[in-house]
C-alpha cells in the first residue's frame, strides 16, 4: 500500500489498517474474490457483513483497492468498484476537496458499487453521468441499495449509518461508523 493507496501524512497509521480478502458476488453471476483495506479495529465487522452480503447473494460490480486520489485528476466516470481505505479530503458536492479528512481517509467507510448507488446532490444532479440511470430509487436493479435492505441493515448492525438516509444530499453508496 506504500505509496500507492497509503502514504505519509495520512491521518492512520500503517499498522492501524488491515488488508481483508473476501469472496463477493459478482453482477456477472460469478464469484470472484477481491481485496479491502480496512481500519484495525473495524476489520473483524466489516468483513462479517461481507460474509452476509456473499451468503445473500447481494452482487458487486467490482471489489478492488481504491485509487490514489490526486485533485484535479480525471475521473472514470464509468468505474464503479467497492472500496473503503483512500487517503484523501471530505469532498464538497461538487467533489472539490474540503478542509477535513474523509471518512475513508481513516478506513472507517466504505463505498458500495458507486455507479448503481450514486451521490446525488441536493438538486438532484449526479457528479457522474453514467449514474443517472440509477438516480430513480424505485427501480429493483442488481447492486443497488435501497432502505431497510440487507446491505443497510448489516451495517446498521455494527453500528454503521447509510449515507442514503441523509437528508438533503444523498450518497447511496456511502457506509461509515460516524455517519460523515
Amino acid at each position: 500500500m506504500i505509496g500507492t493507496i497509503w502514504e505519509r501524512g495520512c491521518p492512520v497509521a500503517l499498522e492501524d489498517l488491515r488488508l481483508l480478502r473476501f469472496n463477493y458476488l459478482g453482477l456477472d453471476g460469478e464469484v470472484h474474490r477481491g481485496p479491502m483495506v480496512v481500519n484495525a479495529s473495524v476489520a473483524e465487522d466489516v468483513l462479517g457483513v461481507f460474509e452476509q452480503l456473499f451468503d445473500a447473494g447481494f452482487p458487486f460490480k467490482h471489489v478492488a483497492l481504491a485509487r490514489r486520489w490526486r485533485p484535479n485528476a480525471p475521473t472514470d466516470t464509468t468505474r464503479s468498484v467497492t472500496s473503503s481505505f483512500n487517503c484523501r479530503p471530505a469532498l464538497n458536492p461538487d467533489g472539490t476537496p474540503t478542509s477535513s479528512w474523509s471518512e475513508h481517509a481513516y478506513g472507517l467507510a466504505v463505498d458500495v458499487n458507486p455507479l448503481q448507488n450514486p451521490y446525488v446532490g441536493p438538486d438532484g444532479s449526479v457528479r457522474r453521468p453514467a449514474a443517472e440511470a440509477y438516480v430513480d430509487r424505485s427501480q429493483e436493479l442488481p447492486g443497488m441499495i435501497h432502505p431497510d435492505d440487507l446491505v443497510v441493515l448489516a451495517f446498521a448492525a455494527i453500528g454503521w449509518e447509510w449515507g442514503g438516509n441523509w437528508s438533503g444530499k444523498k450518497d447511496y453508496m456511502h457506509f461509515s461508523l460516524r455517519g460523515r
